[in-house]
């Protein structure tokens, strides 16, 4: 197959896997996107075809799926649109280069084509994702597994997280491609029905147990536009709307989003904090609130603060958005170019424990940081409960909050507990233990969500010992591939 045929099969098939995830949820897409990305690289003569096929998918799967970051950095960062533009494909492809490296690692071990596609390329594209959420902080989004979220296969997330049903996902498509071509077909097709049906079996098991008794839960979403966030004349109205929504609230948890007070704590009238905090005694309880906080000069904190009946508990955020949050070395220039507030964060430290309110463990996060699994698993067994607070209006109307919601989804079946998530402009949502979300509000309106809200006790496989079951799987593989290899080459 010529270099120019596989780019225009392959960047189509990427684009078209972006289906798969939220909020379409087409999961045959992701199946028939790699089956046609295993099928170019099993045709590839070289590593350097199958490196640049895999660049072209994931430019098109990147740059359909993350094409939200061109929004957070033109309309509300304020950078030109021609150079946001070169910024965001230069991002989307940055990540590409992670299913490029795939395509490369699985051409240089040469097996036959039914165990390349069966083995080595699933064991290869799920240890270069795993890569792509760790190195450099790590961009795990839009990884193979979260397709699968509303199919049989999620029951895997419990034993090995999203990187077991990226692996999967990628046997499916295999086994797909293999009863197309007419290899071992039948072989092919009862494999794949009795992974469908494995995955099924573990999805009836209650990996977690209820502790204590369920309780009111409420979930703020102000609705406050991004470009008026930070505008001084906007900051009595922000206030009085997050207190108007918490003061009719009867929940013995009451949860505010990510910096819902734009300034720095220390700079909030103290009357205001008081008339929160009487709230959540009134009802019995706690409120958590996303605010900045400052410990020293040149050192403050993303952070979430508790008030009420409790002890002060506060919570740092660790994994910083880069560009956002935090500038990498090197990069202060590009702060120049972006009006983003508060661009410069300090890191919160990554053993912090939970926060003891409202008579829950509750393991909290800030924006994105629920995309990393791992580190959310740390939390447990010791946490009863999950809530993530966030700002998704950064990226306005766009795929991002339906696939961060997916995201959370994903966290609360990976650790069998229910998760809360509280977002300035939505998606707000209830999420119970198996993943399944048990209220919402719409995007972009003023509102509080109540809901019936349980702890849970125990640990699933998962949150035990991380992604490495799925890492193991992975080399697994690679490394009987190369077995195969070397004795086929030994002959």
């Amino acid at each position: 197959m010529s270099r120019r045929r596989a780019a225009a099969i392959a960047l189509p098939a990427g684009a078209a896997t972006v289906g798969a995830f939220a909020p379409f949820g087409a999961y045959p897409l992701a199946l028939l996107g790699f089956a046609a990305l295993i099928h170019l690289w099993i045709e590839a003569p070289r590593p350097a075809d199958a490196f640049r096929t895999g660049l072209w998918f994931g430019l098109g799967m990147f740059g359909c799926g993350v094409s939200w970051v061109y929004v957070s950095l033109h309309r509300f960062g304020a950078m030109p649109a021609p150079l946001a533009g070169i910024a965001t494909l230069a991002f989307c492809a940055i990540l590409a280069l992670y299913p490029a490296l795939a395509g490369w690692l699985q051409a240089r071990i040469k097996v036959p084509d039914a165990m390349r596609a069966v083995f080595v390329i699933p064991a290869s594209w799920t240890l270069l994702e795993w890569l792509r959420g760790w190195l450099l902080t790590g961009f795990p989004w839009l990884s193979a597994g979260y397709a699968g979220l509303d199919t049989p296969l999620a029951g895997l997330a419990p034993l090995g997280g999203v990187y077991a049903m990226s692996l999967a996902t990628l046997v499916c498509s295999g086994l797909l491609w293999c009863a197309a071509s007419g290899r071992a077909r039948w072989r092919a097709v009862a494999a794949f029905c009795a992974l469908l049906a494995a995955g099924w079996a573990l999805r009836q098991i209650a990996w977690t147990a209820p502790v204590g008794a369920p309780f009111r839960a409420a979930l703020l979403q102000g609705d406050i536009p991004q470009d008026l966030k930070f505008d001084p004349q906007r900051y009595a109205n922000t206030l009085e709307a997050y207190a108007r929504l918490a003061d009719g609230s009867d929940a013995r948890l009451i949860v505010l989003p990510e910096t819902a007070l734009p300034r720095f704590l220390d700079s909030v009238d103290p009357a205001y904090l008081k008339r929160l905090s009487d709230t959540a005694r009134r009802n019995g309880g706690d409120l958590l609130l996303g605010v900045p906080t400052r410990a020293a000069p040149g050192e403050y904190y993303n952070s979430v603060v508790s008030l009420g009946t409790s002890p002060p508990q506060i919570y740092n955020k660790v994994h910083l958005v880069p560009f956002g949050e935090f500038v990498p070395p090197g990069f202060g220039w590009i702060v120049h170019i972006l009006s983003i507030p508060l661009a410069d964060f300090s890191r919160g430290a990554p053993d912090q424990p939970p926060l003891e309110v409202a008579g829950q463990r509750v393991a909290v996060d800030i924006c994105y940081e629920d995309a990393y699994g791992a580190a959310i698993a740390r939390a447990l067994p010791v946490a009863t409960l999950l809530v993530n607070v966030s700002n998704v209006a950064w990226f306005g109307d766009s795929l991002a909050p339906a696939q961060h919601l997916e995201i959370a989804r994903l966290r609360a079946l990976e650790t069998g507990r229910m998760m809360l998530a509280a977002t300035n402009t939505g998606i707000t949502a209830a999420i119970d233990r198996d993943g399944r979300v048990l209220a919402r509000l719409p995007e972009f309106v003023v509102g509080r969500l109540d809901v019936q809200a349980q702890g849970y006790a125990g640990a699933t496989p998962y949150s035990r010992v991380g992604d490495w079951p799925a890492l193991a799987a992975a080399l697994g593989l690679l490394a009987l591939a190369g077995f195969v290899a070397r004795a086929k080459r030994s002959r």
